[in-house]
């Protein structure tokens, strides 16, 4: 389960994606113009130190752009080239923002998701001591899952970002699809549908290596 909390950022999360969109290979859409959420899911951290929340964000009049996202009180080792950029969260203090794809908890998450066919997480608020329920704006749908008993992925050896973003562990092999449509996958994949997108798209899938 993903506790969220009700606070404010500095810059915001749309902020910081209106600077660095624009430089990735799989964007497509101008530069310079503010960006627009279409939805949103998050996975669990089982440590709790992690947040990871994956956006459908794009320009107003362009496609949809898959972008997960991991939220850390630290920078994370080797990964300046995919910073997103760091925010300050009137809760938790400065966060740094990083593009999920090379973060080994993000990785790990999506896996989990998967291959035991989970999904995503429940979202929550702690309001008066009671827990609030955050009904998703993404419909996360998981199939050719089946494998409750999955080992773990390992470390991110190696990361490939083209029109989609290859994840490679010490086990498996991940897909990010970075613009959601009509896309072929292999293995057990990831599925979601969001207002406007009322068919369910492949979003993400995993290949034993």
């Amino acid at each position: 389960m993903a506790l969220l909390h009700k606070a404010t950022l500095r810059p915001t999360k749309l902020e910081l994606l209106a600077t660095w969109l624009p430089g990735r290979p799989w964007y497509v859409g101008p530069s310079g113009v503010e960006v627009v959420s279409r939805g949103a899911y998050r996975f669990d951290d089982p440590a709790g130190e992690v947040g990871i929340e994956t956006i459908l964000v794009g320009a107003p009049d362009g496609p949809v752009h898959h972008v997960p996202l991991t939220y850390r009180a630290a920078p994370l080792d080797g990964a300046d080239t995919w910073l997103v950029g760091t925010t300050e969260h009137s809760v938790l203090g400065r966060r740094w923002v990083y593009d999920g794809c090379v973060d080994e908890v993000y990785a790990a998450a999506l896996a989990h998701a998967i291959r035991t066919g989970s999904g995503q997480a429940e979202q929550y608020f702690e309001v008066d001591g009671r827990r609030e329920v955050r009904e998703p704006s993404v419909t996360v749908t998981v199939s050719g899952a089946g494998n409750a008993d999955a080992a773990p992925v390992g470390a991110v050896r190696r990361v490939v970002d083209e029109d989609s973003t290859l994840i490679v562990t010490d086990s498996v092999e991940m897909v990010v699809v970075r613009r959601p449509g009509a896309v072929d996958t292999a293995g057990a994949a990831l599925f979601g549908s969001w207002e406007g997108q009322s068919t369910s798209v492949p979003l993400a899938y995993v290949r034993t290596r």
